[in-house]
């Protein structure tokens, strides 16, 4: 079992900055793929930003690409979600997620999920 525990989240205004961690404990966490995720109210969670278990490669979401950077430290069994330039159409839940070595983008493919946190963006 991995259990994750989100922090970082709150309100900001456009064009301000959060930066999200995932604080993760169980099993060794250097083994998994680590993610974020995002939902708005009324829609489905989407696949934010990833990053492999070695750190060396990442992923995102066109709709933050340029402006989020995910990123880790395995001593610290921790993951990152650096945004700027945030948009009010950034307001969601966020929520990390892992899943063992290979990449996904789909939220079906992960086992373990934090309760999330909530990121508002007023213009």
């Amino acid at each position: 079992q991995v259990q994750l525990v989100e922090s970082g989240g709150g309100l900001v205004q456009a064009g301000g900055s959060l930066r999200l961690s995932c604080a993760a404990s169980g099993r060794t966490f250097d083994n998994y793929v680590m993610s974020w995720f995002r939902q708005a109210p009324g829609k489905e969670r989407e696949f934010t930003a990833a990053i492999s278990w070695t750190g060396g490669r990442t992923y995102y979401a066109d709709s933050v690409k340029g402006r989020f950077t995910i990123s880790r430290d395995n001593a610290k069994n921790t993951v990152y979600l650096q945004m700027n330039s945030l948009k009010p159409e950034d307001t969601a839940v966020y929520y990390c997620a892992a899943r063992a070595f290979a990449y996904s983008s789909s939220r079906y493919a992960y086992d373990y999920w934090g309760q999330g946190t909530q990121v508002t963006v007023s213009s």
